[in-house]
């Protein structure tokens, strides 16, 4: 991989500072997270059924607080089945390659400064300037956040969150994981 993680495809950049986000998807990760969202930017990802699997939220929040996970899971089929790695003893493993792998860590570093030149695209929040998400770029704290970062910036950007999304089943084969009324009220 020749191009540096640091600059975004023109694809990958953030979506416009008046971009509003579609209220069926608002209403359908409200279900998901079963609370209203909060600070989402925009739909960053879609389930195969069709709903967000993955939103883009504001670096900081409405009421003022830092938020550093740029890239939101909100499937909850999804958060499940990631919560299984997790207790699989992965996140420990995964860290220690990074010990002892140099590319693995280069890359992974790579995958931290996307997210870090990502959520600065939206907008500079000083108290978490430098932070990422899911531990990067040093441990594996969070393979939700990882796999977060994979779906929405795509294959060959963050290595863990690809290897943790291969090791997934497919989240979607029941069918939607709520429930959404997407049918808008006449006027």
């Amino acid at each position: 991989m020749t191009q540096a993680m640091t600059e975004l495809p023109d694809d990958a950049a953030p979506a416009a500072a008046d971009a509003t986000v579609d209220p069926d998807d608002l209403a359908a990760v409200s279900r998901q997270l079963g609370r209203p969202a909060r600070g989402v930017r925009r739909v960053a990802h879609r389930c195969a059924c069709g709903l967000p699997d993955v939103v883009a939220t504001e670096p900081r929040l409405p009421d003022g607080t830092p938020f550093p996970t740029t890239f939101y899971l909100t499937c909850p089929r999804l958060a499940s089945e990631i919560g299984r790695l997790e207790s699989s003893g992965l996140m420990r493993e995964w860290t220690q390659r990074l010990r002892t792998d140099p590319d693995l860590a280069a890359a992974y570093h790579r995958a931290h400064e996307h997210y870090l030149a990502y959520r600065a695209a939206l907008g500079e929040v000083p108290e978490i300037a430098g932070v990422s998400a899911g531990g990067m770029p040093d441990r594996v704290k969070c393979l939700h956040a990882l796999v977060a970062h994979s779906l929405a910036a795509g294959p060959g950007v963050n290595p863990l969150g690809d290897e943790a999304l291969a090791l997934l089943p497919d989240w979607s084969a029941g069918g939607p994981c709520v429930e959404v009324d997407l049918e808008t009220p006449d006027h």
